[in-house]
């Protein structure tokens, strides 16, 4: 029997008042817009969980069932799902509202993620996702893996369709939300895991990676996760020959599996976990489990014995997925003990096929379930770093996405990877940040990458074994190595805001990473821009993934701005929407725009530590917003422990007042500071003229700021500011100038050129020098960026 800990709880019989069985078929209502249809010819229905669902109890569903010539109807409040009697296939659905009939041929899916980017060079096939543009999926889980009532995997009999029809028209979270009530919320994600991760494929010695992690704690580079890849094991054929004086008859010639440290490398091991974890550095290890436990490793005897094997005959435990035995001791024998010795969570590279002892059980998604589960054993928030394993990998995360090369048409591809995968309930990818092998070197391709990673979900640095392909943002040229550092503190300094959209998605279903038709869902411009994407509730990214234009030495992308006032919060430029428009660069900088009133939360804290702030700075737009901050306690019981902080603002352009609130905390108010220093940062307002009866306002870089300077569980702000004026660009043809004088051109030329503007000083009369001069596409647009700014 399996250890209680690797029992998932799950909840799959449906109730009988959401159920109608017919011949050879059974329907199961799970909400107004979704329904389960099952065919059997034995009439053998499924009331286990399977790998993708494991929850189909609902509350009392009103609705009925008509058997009439060609179709068999279920009615619901909302919709009708029409399934063809002859074959008992989904035909369509009939929305009551306005009688729009909508099929079930899964046309125009916008497709979900794969199983790894591994060896890519670019664009790769995805996968369907649950999302198609008609409104109408359906999921075929026919032949998934179940997961029976004790934990275990258990094979499908039969030939029997099971089927999920999603109504939810364009209401596309709507969808995802269903799916996760059926199939189980995305669990939460720990604080640290969204920091920057040091990992590289390396044989490090204890010495080389202590002393490593020191110089970034010099450089003033905050990092979070420290990841040992597989060489903290014995790797080298001769090496465990030598030592252990037995025969390797390991897969190949190299050891991709173990489970004892290289005391070669990590003479002790114990310190140095020691000392990564002063250091406020949470840990992972690489494994590779596919080739069992050999007879030299330290945990031999306690493992062969707890599986029945004899250790005298020096027999290899094979790695099993149908035996209880092996699952128990595989935890408490090879992992536990060096979790109590500091290992935080596993990195799972599991690489060697679908097949296993059970038949239909990828090996992979037995890993990636009982490695989770087991994680949560000691009362923290679990985790995991895997491979995805199809629809209903979720509830596993991390996701690793493997070895890619290091060119512009990998990084190119990734933005619209990582938020498509919202399409598959996916949430949760990790990237190589700079790429891992192969490529060619590009400083500004390393730049680019790195500033994507800051905004997507996991900021995971990472390369292979190559002594020249070190991530390590020194090994750059000065000036993006000056620059590589402000990003890496500010994916630190992002942590409360990231950390409050993981809980949004674990409990509203929306994911980080969102492709703009979720947000956008009729408007066409919202699915042609498929790099850009929304990064919580406040933010837009548009990444630049490609290379600089060397007439202007500016990166560019296409953006698509929705309607309303969109502000970058590195520029500070805004700009109104709805419009298409190029946006231009620096290599110091990509294109995150805040929405209108826009509350982004930071922390300002120094050093490792990835906790609720001491220092919080907010970042505030004017508009009329509401944003609730969530900090936990870091544990599984967080539901009960957690405290939640809600930020206000409002403002009113005419009478030139903004107003923001700031509630006290509320709930467990222990796992915040018992005293915060709260700096409030007026971004996009013009400070000269802004008065504040309360508080004093002094100027930082162009922008106003208060400090409270002890906010504590008990504290409330009201603050209103008067002479609150949109920060707009002061001088047009200053921009223009600017522009013309970038250009990389000849002196000559460039005069010509701006002989047209010379006499234009209004943005009409630099339109129309604009249209009569002959300028490049790229020297062209990026003044029409600025014509188009506020």
């Amino acid at each position: 029997m399996l250890k209680p800990s690797l029992v998932a709880k799950t909840n799959a019989k449906a109730n009988e008042n959401q159920i109608f069985t017919g011949v050879s078929y059974r329907i199961t209502v799970l909400t107004n817009r979704l329904i389960r249809v099952e065919v059997s010819k034995e009439n053998q229905f499924i009331d286990d969980a399977s790998y993708a669902v494991w929850n189909r109890k609902a509350d009392k569903i009103d609705f009925s069932v008509k058997d009439e010539k060609s179709y068999i109807i279920v009615e619901t409040s909302e919709v009708k799902f029409f399934i063809k009697k002859k074959n008992t296939k989904p035909a369509f659905v009939e929305i009551k509202e306005n009688g729009k009939r909508i099929k079930c041929n899964n046309k125009n899916n916008l497709k979900g993620t794969c199983r790894t980017l591994d060896n890519t060079f670019g664009k790769t096939k995805l996968e369907d996702g649950l999302i198609n543009e008609n409104g109408v999926y359906v999921f075929d889980d026919s032949n998934s893996i179940l997961i029976d009532e004790k934990g275990k995997f258990k094979t499908r009999e039969g030939n029997n369709k099971d089927l999920y029809i999603f109504a939810y028209e364009k209401n596309y979270r709507e969808t995802i939300k269903a799916f996760y009530k059926i199939s189980a919320p995305v669990p939460l994600i720990p604080r640290f895991a969204l920091g920057v991760w040091w990992s590289r494929y390396h044989a490090y010695t204890q010495k080389e990676y202590l002393d490593l992690m020191a110089k970034f704690k010099a450089e003033n580079i905050p990092l979070t996760v420290a990841t040992v890849d597989m060489d903290w094991h014995w790797v080298n054929k001769k090496d465990i020959e030598g030592k252990f004086g037995v025969k390797y008859n390991g897969c190949g010639s190299y050891g991709w599996t173990g489970y004892s440290w290289n005391t070669d490398l990590f003479p002790d091991y114990r310190e140095f976990l020691k000392k990564l974890k002063e250091d406020n550095l949470h840990i992972t290890l690489n494994l590779h489990p596919a080739d069992g436990v050999h007879s030299y490793e330290d945990m031999y005897d306690d493992m062969a014995k707890a599986v029945g094997i004899d250790p005298k005959t020096k027999e290899k435990v094979q790695f099993q997925c149908a035996s209880d035995d092996f699952w128990n001791a595989y935890f408490d024998i090879l992992h536990k003990p060096y979790e109590k010795d500091g290992v935080d969570f596993w990195w799972i590279d599991w690489q060697q096929g679908k097949k296993s002892d059970v038949k239909g059980l990828d090996p992979l998604n037995s890993l990636n379930h009982y490695h989770y589960l087991d994680n949560a054993e000691n009362g923290d928030i679990p985790l995991i770093l895997s491979r995805y394993g199809g629809i209903g990998s979720h509830r596993y995360p991390l996701g690793f996405s493997g070895d890619t090369a290091i060119s512009w048409k990998v990084l190119d591809f990734q933005p619209y990877f990582t938020a498509n995968a919202a399409n598959a309930a996916y949430t949760w990818w990790s990237h190589d940040i700079g790429g891992h092998h192969m490529g060619y070197r590009d400083d500004d391709l390393y730049m680019r990458w790195l500033q994507f990673g800051v905004f997507s979900p996991i900021m995971r640095l990472h390369s292979t074994a190559i002594e020249l392909l070190g991530k390590e943002p020194w090994k750059y040229r000065s000036d993006v190595y000056k620059c590589a550092k402000e990003w890496l503190n500010l994916r630190h300094s992002l942590i409360p805001y990231i950390f409050t959209m993981d809980y949004r998605n674990h409990k509203n279903g929306i994911a980080l990473c969102e492709p703009m038709y979720y947000s956008y869902p009729e408007h066409h411009n919202a699915y042609s821009f498929k790099n850009q994407y929304m990064f919580g509730s406040e933010l837009m990214v548009c990444p630049i993934t490609s290379k600089q234009n060397r007439e202007m030495n500016f990166g560019e992308v296409n953006v698509w701005l929705p309607e309303g006032r969109w502000t970058d919060i590195f520029t500070g430029q805004s700009y109104c929407g709805d419009k298409i428009i190029s946006l231009h660069r620096d290599t110091d900088s990509i294109p995150v725009l805040a929405k209108e009133g826009a509350i982004i939360p930071l922390s300002k804290d120094r050093g490792n530590d990835a906790g609720n702030p001491k220092e919080l700075e907010l970042w505030i737009y004017a508009g009329n917003n509401r944003f609730v901050l969530y900090e936990d306690n870091g544990k599984t019981d967080f539901e009960e422990h957690n405290a939640k902080t809600v930020f206000c603002v409002s403002f009113d352009e005419t009478a030139g007042e903004l107003r923001f609130t700031a509630e006290s905390p509320h709930g467990d108010v222990s796992v915040i500071p018992a005293k915060r220093k709260l700096r409030l940062v007026f971004k996009d307002l013009k400070p000269e003229n802004m008065k504040c009866d309360e508080y004093s306002i002094s100027v930082e870089n162009g922008c106003a700021v208060i400090e409270l300077a002890d906010f504590t569980p008990e504290s409330s702000a009201d603050i209103l500011l008067k002479g609150a004026e949109i920060k707009r660009v002061e001088s047009v043809k200053e921009q223009v100038i600017y522009i013309l004088s970038r250009w990389q051109k000849n002196t000559l030329s460039k005069s010509r050129a701006y002989t047209h503007f010379k006499n234009a000083f209004t943005r009409d009369e630099l339109r129309h020098a604009l249209h009569k001069t002959k300028l490049p596409h790229c020297v062209s647009s990026a003044i029409n960026e600025v014509l188009e700014l506020l």
